[in-house]
């Protein structure tokens, strides 16, 4: 059984690579992955993060943040209602693809 050859145009090639080499660029920080890990394992709030993601500062951990928010990886969300404020990030359709 011969393994059927998949070809792509260039054009097709160039939209692929320019697409993992997006999705590298913006997981390849120190502490990228491991708050995405820490997100779509449940913990949503700022302070759960901070306590998942060992060894991560503050400041560390909301720059990734607001990075993944910009990528459309995580979504803020703002409980305004509540008081205190609650602030979650959502991981998007996006992210879990």
């Amino acid at each position: 059984m011969a393994a059927s050859k998949l070809e792509y145009s260039p054009v097709q090639c160039t939209n692929r690579i320019a697409a993992t080499e997006d999705a590298i660029f913006v997981l390849g920080g120190r502490w990228t992955i491991r708050v995405m890990i820490g997100i779509l394992g449940g913990n949503r709030r700022f302070n759960e993060l901070q306590r998942t993601v060992k060894g991560i500062s503050a400041k560390m951990l909301s720059s990734e943040l607001k990075k993944l928010e910009v990528n459309h990886l995580v979504e803020r969300k703002v409980f305004a209602e509540q008081i205190p404020v609650v602030i979650e990030y959502i991981p998007t359709e996006y992210s879990e693809s």
